[in-house]
């Protein structure tokens, strides 16, 4: 009768176990941290240096917000005024450090808003009862079909042009578009098994939505919340232009183009440079939010 066979026996210093390629663990974690393209890079390094010249930009300001520091209305960039002056003969570069304060920080106020408020309706919809659902998305499908700048020249219009109510009126205007995106992505998660699982074990409504729906939807609301505050950068800089934004004696940009107007046959800096300020913000953001969607594979579509 055949014996059976018998394993073979390593040799003494024989190594069993396999180890691993010096850098096959720093490979994985090198194209973790590289995420970003260089594009994207620009765009981080744009929106941080706006971000910081909101919070530093008065005190690294080269003037006062209002002082007249020149006899020459829409002078052009000089040592002194690197970014000319205004119609009252002001220095621009300080007009716009003092000016990014309300365009960024309005903004940023608002689009924190409405991407919070969207978001936790957004996942009360998915996981609470179907008429729950149906009330919630019914009444945002009303919101949003009112044109962004219709509600706030309707609200400025009752309530008056002040910054309470500016960014109250621009986190309203974009809450539908962060709930239908938080929605959606809530309602697909809900029908994976980790989450059916979940609801078997008799969990909570509020711990699935935080523990269980939230954590693997962060990263498109995360972009979502980066398009939300390039629209309300947009939506305030246009009330401003039409006089019916950041009121005087304080500016944002928009306030900065409409009152220097006068100045674009003359190719006064005054016009382009507020501007220029509110393209590389809004560019920034959409290239850093673009290349987060590339390197996550999110879809290229947006809810306003």
């Amino acid at each position: 009768m055949n014996r059976p066979a018998q394993p073979s026996i390593p040799h003494a210093g024989t190594q069993i176990y396999d180890q691993a390629q010096p850098g096959a663990e720093a490979r994985p974690r090198r194209q973790r941290r590289s995420r970003l393209s260089w594009l994207g890079r620009i765009g981080l390094a744009l929106v941080c240096f706006w971000l910081a010249m909101a919070v530093f930009g008065p005190m690294l300001a080269p003037y006062k917000e209002g002082a007249l520091t020149s006899p020459f209305s829409f002078a052009s960039y000089s040592v002194a005024h690197p970014f000319g002056t205004d119609y009252l003969g002001r220095d621009m570069l300080s007009r716009i450090l003092f000016g990014a304060r309300y365009t960024v920080g309005l903004a940023l106020a608002a689009a924190l808003l409405a991407s919070g408020i969207g978001t936790c309706l957004g996942l009360l919809a998915a996981v609470s009862a179907r008429w729950v659902d149906e009330v919630l998305s019914r009444f945002f499908d009303a919101l949003i079909s009112i044109p962004s700048k219709v509600l706030a020249l309707v609200a400025i219009a009752a309530f008056g042009s002040s910054i309470p109510i500016l960014t109250i009126v621009a986190a309203v205007a974009y809450v539908p578009g962060a709930f239908r995106i938080s929605r959606s992505l809530a309602v697909n998660l809900m029908t994976l098994e980790y989450v059916l699982v979940a609801r078997a074990r008799g969990e909570r409504l509020l711990y699935i939505a935080r523990v269980e729906l939230l954590p693997n939807m962060i990263h498109p609301v995360l972009a979502d919340f980066g398009l939300r505050f390039v629209f309300i950068v947009l939506l305030l800089s246009g009330l401003s232009f039409l006089g019916l934004g950041v009121q005087p004696p304080n500016a944002d940009w928009g306030s900065l183009v409409r009152e220097n107007i006068g100045g674009l046959s003359q190719a006064a800096p005054a016009v382009l440079m507020p501007s220029i300020a509110i393209a590389t913000l809004t560019v920034g953001m959409n290239l850093l939010i673009d290349s987060l969607r590339r390197h996550a594979g999110f879809g290229q579509g947006a809810q306003k």
